[in-house]
């Protein structure tokens, strides 16, 4: 499957998160092992992460400083205190939805972890707003484009797509309104 991501006027988007959704993906969905979360100076790394349901995430600490990891997100609400190092347990992401991370310490930290409920997931490329998502079955899907520039709470924009027995399926989404 090839999808195009571009912005409201036509431009290509990159570091959009493209996923397929269906009742045969959620069946197919199983959790990534050795997922990071990592800080780095003073920073998410990566900005953005995407995981299937059931993900354990680990949350390094490479800084020299200590940080206080946390979401109020209704997809999971955790807290990590005040850490050098990587905490012992592992957090699970165990429901889909939009995670936003905040460090209590540094006030400019933001990250986003998506909890997806299908194996078939990618970022956009830059340059092109490109995605490819290779090995996805025959069938009917919704798409959905989420990206860290929507409007705060804002849901993955939606739109039908069916991948033919005999080839490879095709979409082109618009992302209008992306904050700056």
């Amino acid at each position: 499957v090839v999808v195009d991501v571009q912005d409201g006027a036509g431009k290509p988007v990159a570091d959009a998160i493209v996923f397929l959704d269906s009742a045969d993906a959620r069946r197919q969905v199983r959790p990534q092992p050795g997922v990071d979360m990592a800080q780095e100076a003073r920073q998410f790394v990566p900005g953005v992460l995407v995981v299937p349901v059931g993900t354990a995430v680990s949350f390094p600490n490479r800084d020299t400083v200590r940080h206080h990891v946390y979401s109020f997100s209704p997809a999971k609400k955790f807290e990590l205190k005040l850490y050098i190092g990587t905490p012992a347990n592992p957090v699970v992401f165990d429901r889909p939805g939009v995670v936003v991370l905040g460090c209590n310490i540094h006030d400019n930290m933001v990250g986003w972890i998506l909890v997806v409920d299908t194996p078939y997931f990618a970022h956009s490329a830059p340059g092109t707003g490109r995605v490819q998502l290779d090995n996805v079955p025959p069938g009917a899907y919704t798409l959905r484009t989420w990206h860290a520039r929507l409007p705060v709470g804002a849901p993955a924009l939606e739109q039908p797509l069916v991948v033919p027995a005999s080839g490879t399926g095709s979409a082109q989404v618009r992302l209008a309104g992306l904050q700056p």
